[in-house]
C-alpha cells in the first residue's frame, strides 16, 4: 500500500509540474501549493488504514504532522505574509518527517515537499522590468 500511494505521489507532483510548465497559470505559486496540500491529504488518506492497522491511535500524529505542515503555506498565502518562509519550512518538515517514517509510510510524502521547494524558488525569479 505504501508503495502505490508513493509512485501515485510522484505521478501527481510530475502531472502539476507538467501542467504549471505547459500553461504557465499566472500565481504558479499558488497552483504547487494547493497541489502539494491535495498530494499530501490524499498520500495520507489512502495510507490511514495500513497506518491504523499497524499503529493504532498514533495514526492521527503519524500522518497529521505532514498534512499540517502542508496547511501552513496555504494559509500564509491567504494571510499575504511570510510565504517563503512558510514554503521552506513546510518542505522542511515534510522532508524531515518522511526520512524520519522512510522505512514505513514516511517516502510516500516526499514527492509533496518538492512542490513546496519549487513554490519558495519561484519566489527568487528575477521580477520583468518595467522601464523601457
Amino acid at each position: 500500500m505504501t508503495g502505490l500511494a508513493t509512485v501515485g505521489a510522484i505521478v501527481g507532483v510530475l502531472l502539476v509540474g507538467l501542467v504549471v510548465l505547459v500553461r504557465k497559470p499566472a500565481d504558479a505559486r499558488s497552483v504547487l501549493r494547493w497541489s502539494a496540500l491535495a498530494i499530501t491529504v490524499l498520500v495520507a488518506a489512502a495510507l490511514t488504514p495500513f497506518t491504523v492497522d499497524d499503529s493504532g491511535a498514533a495514526a492521527s500524529f503519524l500522518l497529521g504532522v505532514p498534512v499540517v505542515a502542508a496547511i501552513l503555506p496555504v494559509l500564509a498565502q491567504r494571510v499575504g505574509r511570510l510565504t517563503l518562509i512558510a514554503d521552506l519550512v513546510a518542505a522542511l518538515v515534510i522532508t524531515g518527517w518522511g526520512l524520519l517514517l522512510g522505512l514505513g509510510i514516511g517516502g510516500a510524502f516526499l514527492p509533496a515537499a518538492i512542490l513546496l521547494i519549487a513554490s519558495a524558488a519561484g519566489t527568487w525569479r528575477p521580477r520583468p522590468s518595467t522601464t523601457t
